[in-house]
């Protein structure tokens, strides 16, 4: 996982070739007039703009996930927004099977720690970084990017 701020976005340019695509467009667009939904920006690239109110700890970690086929960049347009983290190798607790169509593994561990973006920030979030998202109050606005691997 890595948490960082736009402005150093191009230190993570080599982490993947699609790394500085994304980051990129969010330089390029104004990302707080984008509609919701989601979009394919180039192979192996795609973006989902989300936006709704934030949600209690213990509603959004029902959602504790992980992927195995995508790497997602979380960037927050409008919060705080507070996250829930682990170490996918310390989760024990499956929560149903992966599903391949939706590249999603849930799990019933509790986090590890919690920590919060503010706008104009962003979180990398690799298949090994279990996370659960849009804990907050108030309307969060965030897009993802998922990254192939």
């Amino acid at each position: 996982m890595i948490i960082d701020s736009l402005h150093n976005a191009k230190k993570y340019y080599s982490l993947h070739p699609n790394f500085k695509k994304a980051f990129d467009y969010a330089e390029q667009n104004d990302l707080s007039k984008l509609e919701e939904g989601a979009f394919q920006i180039t192979e192996g690239l795609k973006i989902i703009v989300i936006a709704g109110e934030g949600t209690p700890r213990e509603e959004s970690i029902k959602g504790f996930e992980c992927h195995d086929q995508n790497i997602d960049i979380q960037i927050s347009v409008k919060g705080p927004e507070t996250f829930a983290w682990k170490p996918r190798e310390k989760c024990t607790s499956p929560n149903g099977d992966y599903s391949d169509e939706k590249d999603v593994r849930f799990f019933h561990d509790a986090p590890d720690m919690f920590f919060q973006l503010q706008e104009k920030q962003f979180t990398i979030l690799f298949p090994e970084d279990v996370h659960a998202a849009m804990i907050g109050e108030g309307l969060l606005k965030k897009v993802v990017f998922k990254v192939k691997i």
